[in-house]
């Protein structure tokens, strides 16, 4: 009893010494709850009032560089640009130098400067700077479909950096939310803007199709709120959270002449994500476009070759082309990242494969080859199967299906026969008892009389 009120004691006295140390160095305290806090995904502003808080990076900004640069478009077209001599290191400039830079920049779009924005133009430059070197390498892929679908529907170029903080760039992206492709388009708004999702097809992940599609989205969004800052936080968080975040400032606005329909002005009511997305799409194209001046170097560009379409009316698997045109896989996945199991449904409807202008007539001169290579196993659903419709098995079955029901009737009627067996037992020798018993009575009596009589 002894030992154990012993350990209790020795217990709490612990505790009231973890204790004390919380009251006496709070400044440890506040070092260790810093390192929880401030995580990889979030970054820390103050606001006018002197307020820290936590805002988050969009995903895009968080991912491992690693990753980018495993694509096959990266292994096989980018690499180090030998001539680039500038340190690997990011100069400081004063505020004054990115609010010039960011006036210069030809824009109908508004790009201020505030502190806010430099925090995530420091992550750009320091921190993400060897991601915005694969990103300016993989923006010569993209960059000329992003302008051509935007300037389709007359909207800012500046526009094309959407993807660079949605995606970085990487078609094959999907979020946390289930977001795909580099517009990050979710699964209801790809549909209700004609992109294709189905097993075998997501065309969220179609390049120009899904640059097309964003770029109608982005035009109707303009047309809700006549301003690109909150066009850009719908784009992020919804166009019914923008309204509800407008609705909350106006109804705390004291002064009614104030213009809340500005993004800085409900910036408190936004989640915290689309707090840090104007921002970062600033600081996009800031950094896309002042790239040297922060000794951050492109990756060199080895554009592939001229492509082409071919449309198929026949379902084709890339290994099918890969194999009789002698291509590399992953070059035909990297060209056609829209098909999610390799498989072009061209039965389905007409579909389109994208090729180097050099294997398309290739391809042509070589259809029937391709489709009829190993179809049996790459293409292995089959059209029609046949039935087994043996009657000998068939009536095999019910034969032996009768002959277990009536050996479970024969051993239900052997159990009813034993019962009546055993039941019938025992009535015999009930009887014979009853009969004994009467007949020592009887002769209990018939002794007793004579007795009687003698005397």
């Amino acid at each position: 009893m002894k030992k154990y009120l012993l350990l209790i004691a020795m217990l709490f006295a612990s505790i009231g010494a973890m204790q004390a140390q919380d009251i006496f160095d709070p400044d440890e305290d506040d070092e260790e709850e810093d390192e929880i806090e401030m995580t990889e995904d979030e970054v820390m502003v103050v606001d006018q009032e002197g307020n820290e808080e936590m805002i988050d990076f969009p995903e895009a900004m968080t991912y491992d560089l690693d990753s980018l640069l495993n694509m096959y478009m990266s292994k096989a077209y980018l690499s180090q640009d030998e001539d680039c001599r500038t340190a690997d290191e990011n100069p400081a400039y004063d505020r004054e130098a990115y609010i010039d830079r960011l006036r210069r920049i030809p824009a109908i779009m508004e790009l201020p400067y505030n502190d806010v924005v430099q925090k995530f133009i420091d992550r750009y430059a320091g921190r993400l700077r060897h991601s915005v070197s694969y990103m300016l390498g993989a923006s010569n892929f993209y960059m000329p479909i992003f302008e051509e679908a935007l300037d389709a529907y007359g909207l800012p170029l500046e526009l094309r950096y959407l993807p660079v903080i949605e995606s970085a760039l990487n078609p094959k992206a999907v979020s946390r939310v289930g977001a795909t492709g580099l517009w990050q388009f979710m699964l209801v708004t790809g549909k209700q803007y004609g992109l294709e999702v189905t097993t075998l097809v997501d065309e969220r992940r179609d390049p120009v199709k899904s640059s097309y599609a964003a770029a109608r989205y982005l035009r109707d969004l303009y047309k809700i709120f006549g301003d690109w800052s909150l066009v850009i936080a719908a784009y992020n968080c919804g166009p019914g959270n923008i309204s509800k975040a407008i609705h909350r400032a106006q109804t705390a606005a004291k002064d009614s002449t104030v213009n809340v329909k500005d993004y800085w002005h409900i910036y408190p009511y936004l989640p915290r994500e689309t707090r840090g997305y104007v921002p970062a799409f600033i600081a996009a194209n800031y950094i896309m476009t002042y790239y040297s001046a922060h000794n951050i170097c492109a990756l060199r560009t080895k554009l592939p070759a001229t492509t082409d379409t071919v449309v198929v009316n026949r379902n084709v698997h890339l290994a099918q082309i890969a194999a009789v045109l002698d291509l590399d896989i992953e070059m035909l996945r990297s060209l056609n990242p829209q098909y999610r199991r390799d498989i072009v449904p061209g039965l389905t409807k007409p579909s389109a494969i994208k090729l180097a202008m050099n294997d398309v007539t290739r391809f042509i001169d070589n259809q029937d080859s391709i489709c009829n290579y190993n179809a049996s196993e790459l293409l292995s659903r089959r059209d029609e199967v046949a039935v087994n419709e043996e009657v000998l098995t068939f009536t095999t079955y019910k034969k032996a299906k009768k002959g277990r029901k009536a050996t479970v009737k024969r051993k239900g009627r052997r159990a009813t026969t034993r019962r009546a067996t055993a039941r019938k037992a025992t009535t015999r020798k009930a009887t014979a008892r009853k009969t004994t018993a009467r007949k020592k009575t009887t002769a209990r009596k018939a002794r007793a009389k004579r007795k009687g009589r003698r005397r």
